[in-house]
């Protein structure tokens, strides 16, 4: 009896603790899971399911470790807001598979991402054929973020980034077959430097930006 009540008291412990962990964590664990998040949510489950199969141990054998995970998450985390590198090799980057209507067949196979993938992403966004997407992005957590043709099916231009936290975009450059000196020009006809600049994407043959003086810290 003692034994199932250890048990009982672990569990109802446990899930408290991580609820209130997950919340220090912040809402953006809850609402996706990149890399780093599957891997810490893991390893708290697996910690958890050990000290309540062993009552005779310890729960403070869990709770310090569940406690550097935690922190250890939300210490990434901050580093991952301040550092697009850091993103790009920790988190990933989304990739176009569909741009213009037309299907990117070598992004899905470098992504191993297979027309099955790509028809049940469909399907659970009640798409019925290839025709009504306009753009679709495998984004770094798996899912598939999809863009349909508006009502004339009349082309659109996607907002292409072209700085990103002060970091030049040099895929979208090599798309519209510029260079960075191109970009640079075009920033000083503004008055600015790419440091000055925080966010910039080109949309109808223009640059649209935000600078670091229009960030509300």
């Amino acid at each position: 009896m003692q034994e199932l009540w250890n048990v009982l008291f672990r569990t109802a412990f446990f899930y408290f603790f991580i609820l209130l962990l997950y919340r220090l964590m912040g809402k953006r664990e809850i609402a996706q899971l990149g890399i780093i998040d599957l891997i810490v949510s893991i390893l708290i489950a697996e910690l958890v399911a050990i000290s309540i199969e062993n009552i005779e141990k310890s729960i403070f054998q869990t709770i310090f470790p569940l406690a550097l995970l935690g922190g250890l998450e939300i210490l990434l985390a901050y580093i991952s807001v301040k550092s697009r590198t850091f993103r790009k090799i920790f988190g990933g980057k989304p990739s176009l598979i569909i741009c213009n209507g037309k299907v990117n067949y070598k992004e899905m196979v470098k992504q191993r991402y297979s027309m099955d993938d790509l028809l049940l992403s469909m399907r659970q966004k009640e798409i019925k054929d290839l025709n009504e997407i306009e753009y679709a992005f495998l984004e770094p957590n798996g899912k598939l973020s999809i863009f349909q043709y508006n009502f004339l099916k009349l082309p659109t231009s996607y907002p292409m980034p072209l700085i990103l936290d002060g970091e030049i975009n040099k895929k979208t450059l090599e798309y519209l077959k510029k260079d960075k000196s191109w970009l640079e020009e075009e920033l000083r006809k503004k008055a600015l430097e790419i440091q000055d600049v925080f966010y910039a994407f080109y949309k109808n043959h223009k640059i649209y930006l935000i600078t670091k003086g229009d960030l509300v810290v």
